[in-house]
């Protein structure tokens, strides 16, 4: 029996009172939707198609703008076992992304359009959400908010958080790859495969030797880039570092970074090379494929000019050029509760990005827990929050615990999780990390039991 079928036959016997949620990203829509699952009326307010923000184009809902990519589908890495955990939850954005899912080796990659559609339906189909076409300027009144909005929140709502909270919002640069059509690529210089796979593999790779990999490195450093405002900080997540700002850290970087060569080998040489550039599929016909590691804010022509140099990306037709865009979120270990209210207004819960994580799933992940204690506000009942050995809770963890006059974005990781119980001894990575995946699944039961039975 399907955690939604027990939701909605409990909710069915006693709607709650009115929730709103404003933005209509994944963790708006996640947060959204767990909340009307609950029995909550739901008010969806999205400023898109009215106003867009610099990196959105798609009037859809849950638009993925940064990659197309979820990252790794297994247990071994924290966002993988984030996942499953998300989906034995009854995440709407994993059955999204599991029913629109592109070949991508070990990674969960999706087909952004498809994955829009879905999202938007589902959302537009539910009979306790309103979806209101809004741009929100301040936080609204009603009892009982979840914001939303993402790290591109729009100008006037920042200013309000930042009047309510007495201080300038944090904030870093975030970078987008390009994208570029398939059939423009010359398959006779570049190979498919994925790392440490056998078989044709998911990736398009673009060997470098290493003079082609020098030439690279001379061109990123000696690039124009499109310039930051005179007032804004040269901030950027180190997760996501703009390619050329890679490349200044050393000239070798980027070989044992994105570009890295290991578990690939050019069935042409039969030797690895020295370095390598990853396009991975970006839609469900193969038609688009996005520069893996490549966000940049390279200007136009000078991606155009540094990227078609690259063997077999001579011909390369652009889809999207990299960009580079400000991110908005608030200092949490200061700001917000346990349950992500904001202390200085409860009943304001922050949700994704702007509660100070990194990353789709992450983002999601919040949201989902967003709507979960919206729900219960709006009912009367207390929190209901993750056991300690979950990956939700290692997000929680981060926001909670961290040093507030220091206090980045982080994306999950099982460096967060609590040390598993005995003597401390020294074993291998991949063991470590499948036993705190196996405690955290255990531990999930009960809470996902307890989710569903407290909302009726």
């Amino acid at each position: 029996m399907s955690i939604e079928f027990l939701i909605g036959r409990q909710a069915a016997a006693a709607a709650q009172g009115e929730v709103v949620v404003v933005g209509g990203g994944l963790a708006g829509c996640e947060a959204a939707y767990q909340a009307a699952l609950r029995g909550a009326r739901v008010t969806l307010l999205e400023m898109k198609p009215s106003r867009y923000s610099p990196a959105h184009s798609d009037p859809g809902l849950a638009e993925l703008v940064c990659s197309n990519s979820l990252r790794g589908a297994s247990l071994g890495n924290a966002v993988g076992l984030l996942k499953e955990e998300m989906r034995r939850l009854g995440s709407l954005v994993m059955e999204a992304a599991d029913a629109t899912a592109v070949p991508a080796g070990r990674a969960l990659a999706v087909e952004r359009t498809a994955f829009s559609k879905h999202m938007t339906e589902r959302i537009a189909d539910h009979p306790r959400i309103q979806i209101r076409e809004q741009v929100v300027e301040s936080i609204p009144e009603a009892p009982v908010v979840v914001l939303a909005t993402g790290p591109l929140t729009a100008p006037e709502l920042a200013r309000s958080l930042e009047r309510l909270l007495g201080e300038e919002s944090l904030y870093f640069y975030d970078a987008i790859s390009p994208i570029v059509y398939a059939d423009s690529v010359d398959s006779e210089r570049v190979f498919r495969a994925s790392r440490y796979e056998d078989g044709e593999g998911d990736y398009l790779n673009v060997p470098l030797d290493r003079d082609e990999y020098e030439r690279f490195v001379d061109d990123l450093l000696a690039a124009e880039t499109v310039p930051l405002h005179k007032f804004e900080a040269s901030l950027y997540f180190e997760g996501c570092l703009p390619i050329e700002e890679m490349a200044r850290r050393g000239r070798q970087t980027l070989a044992f970074g994105p570009l890295k060569p290991v578990g690939l080998v050019d069935p042409r040489t039969g030797r690895r090379p020295h370095a390598v550039l990853q396009l991975r599929q970006e839609d469900k016909s193969g038609v688009l494929f996005g520069l893996v590691g490549c966000q940049t804010k390279l200007r136009i022509r000078e991606q155009q000019r540094i990227f078609r140099s690259l063997p077999g990306l001579g011909e390369a037709v652009f889809a999207r050029y990299g960009s580079v865009h400000r991110n908005t979120f608030v200092n949490a270990p200061r700001r917000l509760a346990p349950t992500l209210e904001l202390r200085a207004r409860p009943g304001c819960f922050i949700a994704g990005q702007m509660a100070g994580v990194e990353g789709y799933v992450e983002s999601a992940a919040l949201g989902w827990l967003a709507g979960v204690q919206a729900a219960r506000a709006v009912s009367g009942r207390g929190p209901c929050l993750p056991p300690p050995e979950t990956a939700h809770a290692a997000l929680l963890r981060h926001l909670r615990e961290a040093e507030a006059t220091r206090f980045q974005p982080m994306n999950v990781n099982y460096g967060l999780f609590p040390a598993l119980p005995g003597p401390r001894r020294k074993q291998p990575k991949r063991e470590k990390n499948q036993q705190l995946a196996e405690r955290a699944l255990a531990a999930l039961a009960p809470y996902g039991e307890e989710a569903v039975s407290s909302c009726a």
